[in-house]
C-alpha cells in the first residue's frame, strides 16, 4: 500500500449508502425549509415526511435485521458442517496412518525374519565350509607328516 492508500482507506458501501440516506434527508429538509410555505402548513409537512422517513426506516432495519439473522443461521449451518467435513477427514487420515504403520511393522517383522535366516544359513554354510578345511588341513598336515 503506497501512502495515500494507508492515510484516506476507501469506505466499505455501507458508508457510502449511509452519506446518500444522510444526504437526503438533509437535502429534503432543506428543500422544505426553502418552500414558499406557511409555518403550520410547513412543520405539518414535516412532521409527515417526518413520520415516512420514521416508517421507511424501521421497514429497512426489520429487512436488514431478517437478512442478518439468516445469513447468522446460514455461516453457523456451514461452519458446523464444514467442522464434520474436517473431522471426518482427520479420522480417515489417521486410520489410513495407523493402517500404514501397521503394515510397515508386518514388513519389517517379515524382513528382519528372512533377514535372520540369511544370516543362520549363511553362518552355517560358513561352519560347514571351515570344517572342511580343518578336516582337510588334519589330512594334509597327517599326510606330510608320516
Amino acid at each position: 500500500m503506497n501512502k495515500a492508500e494507508t492515510e484516506y482507506p476507501v469506505q466499505s458501501g455501507s458508508n457510502f449508502f449511509k452519506g446518500v440516506f444522510i444526504g437526503g434527508l438533509l437535502g429534503a429538509a432543506a428543500a422544505l425549509l426553502f418552500a414558499p410555505k406557511a409555518g403550520r402548513e410547513l412543520r405539518g409537512d414535516l412532521s409527515d415526511k417526518l413520520s415516512v422517513v420514521t416508517d421507511k426506516t424501521k421497514e429497512v432495519a426489520s429487512v436488514v435485521t431478517e437478512k442478518a439473522t439468516d445469513l447468522a443461521k446460514t455461516v453457523s449451518s456451514k461452519t458446523t458442517d464444514l467442522a464434520k467435513s474436517v473431522n471426518e477427514s482427520k479420522n480417515t487420515i489417521m486410520e489410513s496412518v495407523k493402517q500404514a504403520s501397521a503394515d510397515v511393522a508386518d514388513d519389517m517383522k517379515s524382513a528382519s525374519g528372512d533377514v535372520a535366516d540369511d544370516v543362520k544359513s549363511a553362518s552355517k554354510d560358513v561352519m560347514d565350509k571351515s570344517a572342511d578345511a580343518s578336516s582337510d588341513i588334519r589330512r594334509e598336515l597327517n599326510k606330510t607328516s608320516y
